[in-house]
């Protein structure tokens, strides 16, 4: 696999790394054995980077990378976590100095390490991001040992342009993938003029991305696709990437045509995000192994030509961009 820096820290990761969503839960049912099976798999794969949250599964996502990487043993992949989604409610005075270094004592305990290699911001509200103080209590964590870098995790371009205003932000976690393109147009260049690190989840957009999803398909009731399908739980962006459901599985036959032989859609749309260099990693989830080796083999394509990324940026601006390119 390919390896990119990881903005100015010390770390290098590759390209494509592990989305541990799905492995703590809301995406159905997926076994601890089945999120041990996707990881283990990821790691086989030479994957370096994971990226987890406190709130997925409740911590059980965090426990399970623990329990896998202390079973390897050998060199750590680079772990990050998220911390502020615990708060209920939800609201900035609620990201405070005292509330972030519990979430991040509670991730330590969890992921059984004396300090995160990198925590981020989990989707604050806006205005946490016009909180110096907020940056502040983080960099006092850092120099206490609890963390090794912070970063913000975001929803819209607007907040990742804030946050990297503070010379301590190393990284942004933003959606960016076929259906959310606007990160390219103006954030990307910045992060790359400011040294900071990019990470691109909702890479399949949910699945859609994947070309296996038809509108005949269910999901679980404890599946985000089925209970934020309209942002009932939390930002709708998080959920198809905010693509109306039926614009997206036609905007996936359209992009089908595109796909080369013997290429999976979802290799592909892994591919079409890796063209930009300003991203410093990938992360798809994988339910089981299969998944994550699919994934990794993304990494292994050949760049896509011009015309086919002129081609997905058409169906964008003609389909997608109208539904999304402005909200976020």
């Amino acid at each position: 696999m390919r390896h990119r820096h990881f903005g100015r820290t010390a770390f290098t990761t590759t390209d494509i790394g592990f989305g541990a969503w799905q492995i703590g839960g809301a995406w159905g049912d997926v076994s601890e054995a089945d999120g041990r099976a996707a990881l283990n798999a990821a790691l086989d794969a030479g994957m370096t980077f994971i990226d987890t949250a406190d709130v997925y599964g409740d911590g059980r996502s965090e426990k399970i990378i623990a329990d896998v990487l202390k079973a390897r043993g050998g060199v750590r992949p680079m772990v990050a976590t998220k911390a502020g989604r615990r708060l209920s409610p939800h609201v900035a005075d609620g990201y405070n100095k005292a509330n972030l270094e519990a979430f991040i004592d509670r991730s330590l305990k969890n992921l059984e390490v004396d300090c995160l290699d990198l925590v981020q911001l989990h989707c604050p509200p806006t205005e946490v991001l016009y909180r110096p103080e907020v940056f502040a209590g983080l960099e006092e964590l850092k120099t206490a040992g609890k963390i090794a870098n912070y970063g913000v995790s975001v929803e819209k371009v607007e907040e990742a342009l804030k946050a990297i205003e503070y010379p301590g932000v190393v990284s942004i976690q933003i959606i960016y993938n076929i259906f959310r393109q606007r990160p390219a147009d103006l954030f990307f260049k910045e992060a790359q003029r400011r040294n900071v690190a990019v990470i691109a989840r909702v890479p399949l957009a949910s699945g859609l991305l994947s070309g296996k999803i038809t509108r005949d398909t269910t999901f679980a009731a404890d599946d985000h696709r089925n209970f934020n399908r309209h942002g009932e739980s939390f930002d709708v962006g998080e959920t198809f990437a905010g693509v109306p459901f039926d614009v997206g599985l036609q905007a996936v036959e359209e992009i089908r045509k595109l796909v080369p032989a013997g290429v999976g859609m979802a290799a592909f749309a892994l591919r079409w995000i890796l063209m930009n260099d300003a991203v410093s990693v990938v992360i798809p989830g994988a339910r089981n192994a299969a998944q994550a080796q699919a994934n990794a083999k993304a990494a292994e394509l050949a760049p896509l030509s011009a015309d086919v990324m002129a081609a997905t940026a058409e169906i964008y601006d003609r389909l997608i961009a109208p539904h999304v390119h402005q909200r976020w």
